[in-house]
Parts: C-alpha cells; sequence; structure tokens
C-alpha cells in the first residue's frame, strides 16, 4: 500500500510513460503496419515514441520502416549489447527496439532472460511519453508476458470473421487465465466506420455472454482500408508519412487524441511490470 501511494504521488509531480501492447488474435490483419503508423502521428504531435518489435523472432518493423539495425534484441539478450546500444531513430523521431529475425531462441524467454530484459529497460537513461509493444500474434506464452506487463493492452481486428473469433479467443485467455480485464480495440482496414462498430458490437455480445459484464472492452477507433497500402509498403514507407491528409492518418490522430485521455494505471497487475520503476521519469 506504501509503495502504490509513492508511485501515485510521483505521477501527480513527474512526466509519466504510457505502455501498451497491441497485439492480436491472428495474424496478417496488418498490427506491424498499424502500429508503426500510429507511432509514427504520435511522433508527428511531439511525443517521445519508444517502439519495440517483440515478434521476437520474426521482426520486422525494421524492414517495414526501410531501416537496417546493426544490433537487436538478441544481443541485449546474450549480455553482448546495453538497451540503448541497439536502439535505431526512425521516421519523426521514433526510437525503435529492433527484434531479432529467424533466430528461434529468443522466441520462448526464460525466466532468467525475462528479468534481464527488465533490467535493461530499467536502465535506460531518456524519458518516454509512449512506449509502444508490437507483439507477435496468437497466444504464445511470450505474447502474453508483453500483454500482462503493459498499462494498456490494444487489441487489433478486422472484419473477417476468423479475426474476430481469433481477437476474442486471445481476450478469453488473456482474462480467464491471467486475470486481465480491460482492452481496447482497434479495427483495422474497415471499409467504413458501420463496419468497424459492428466488429465492435460482436465481440461486446460475445464477451459479455462468455466471459461477464466485468470485461471491459473500450473502443477506440478505426484505420480504413487504402488501396495505397500495398505500394506504400513495397517502397517501405509509412501512409501517414507519404499522405499526411488520408483517411488513414486522420482516423489515427483521432485514436492517439483517445490514447493521451487514458489514465495511468499504478498498481501493479501482475510479476511482471516493465515500467515499474525506471519507465515512470521522476
Amino acid at each position: 500500500m506504501d509503495q502504490a501511494k509513492t508511485l501515485r504521488n510521483i505521477a501527480q509531480n513527474s512526466s509519466i510513460t504510457k505502455v501498451i501492447s497491441v497485439t492480436s488474435g491472428k495474424g496478417g490483419v496488418g498490427k506491424t503496419n498499424l502500429i508503426s503508423n500510429l507511432a509514427y502521428v504520435l511522433a508527428s504531435a511531439g511525443k517521445s515514441v519508444l517502439l519495440m518489435d517483440a515478434d521476437l523472432g520474426l521482426g520486422n518493423v525494421d524492414i517495414l520502416l526501410g531501416i537496417a539495425p546493426r544490433y537487436n534484441i538478441s544481443h541485449v539478450l546474450s549480455g553482448e549489447k546495453s538497451l540503448e546500444d541497439i536502439i535505431v531513430t526512425g521516421p519523426a523521431g521514433i526510437k525503435i527496439i529492433p527484434a531479432s529475425s529467424g533466430i528461434q531462441k529468443v522466441t520462448d524467454l526464460s525466466d532468467d532472460e525475462k528479468r534481464y530484459l527488465l533490467t535493461a529497460f530499467e536502465n535506460l537513461s531518456f524519458d518516454i511519453d509512449y512506449f509502444l509493444i508490437d507483439t507477435g500474434a496468437g497466444i504464445s506464452k511470450n505474447v502474453t508476458y508483453f500483454c500482462i506487463a503493459s498499462q494498456e493492452i490494444i487489441v487489433i481486428a478486422t472484419p473477417e470473421p476468423t479475426s474476430i473469433t481469433d481477437a476474442y479467443a486471445l481476450m478469453k485467455v488473456l482474462s480467464k487465465n491471467y486475470g486481465e480485464n480491460k482492452f481496447n480495440l482497434i479495427v483495422n482496414l474497415a471499409k467504413d466506420k458501420r463496419d468497424a462498430l459492428q466488429v465492435f458490437k460482436t465481440l461486446t455480445l460475445v464477451i459479455d455472454k462468455y466471459l461477464g459484464m466485468d470485461i471491459s472492452l473500450n473502443y477506440l477507433g478505426y484505420v480504413p482500408a487504402d488501396d495505397r497500402f500495398p505500394t506504400v509498403v513495397r517502397k517501405q514507407k509509412l501512409i501517414t508519412e507519404i499522405y499526411p491528409d488520408s483517411e488513414v492518418y486522420k482516423n489515427l490522430k483521432k485514436i492517439t487524441e483517445k490514447l493521451d485521455d487514458i489514465e495511468v494505471d499504478f498498481t501493479s497487475k501482475g510479476n511482471i511490470q516493465f515500467f515499474f520503476n525506471k519507465l515512470i521519469s521522476m
């Protein structure tokens, strides 16, 4: 109780880092593209953003952004490099923690490696407004680890039935196995607002029926489908960077405004919290 009170007192007089995991029950929903564009919109608004590619064995944030980092998270876990050694800078000043690619060992972190990673985050020397974690898809231990370590969980779903089903399955696992009861939803690649709200309505009904009324699903908004996405991705650019007047940018801007309004929960939700010490900037 004393520790929680101390953290709340610090929060009233300090810059606070919002730690947000962005995840999905199904691959192929455009999660990494979405979180990268979200990071760009936040950074363009003057926020300090740290983006971690937490799909530890199949990282692709750097590929999407056209960056070729020399080092990645595997070099931190092996003790060869510090966390700050591997951080690279992307568009609008986004700081990026690259994942390894094709290295199976880092896809199943041991308890010692998780503690080591926690210490590495605690030793970061710069202030961060938003720490965005791009998890892998599905319900693996690494995905759930990063979700329960975050203050907020954003679930990405598309209007496809398989995506909706898998998004529900992910929230079910996080709720029943890890006690998570609050989720945020962004609907990606929707035709329009009505299409996106139907996804939210469907998930809400299923959650209320099978998980109980104590589970909260907060609708943050949607990102519309845009025919220019494939071309922009091939150029290794962000659509928000190339087309700042696009509906994608405008909708993500509205989502970032909602994120700014989210109040940070300073009490620990589980055994592991990345941000419990140094990520609350004093």
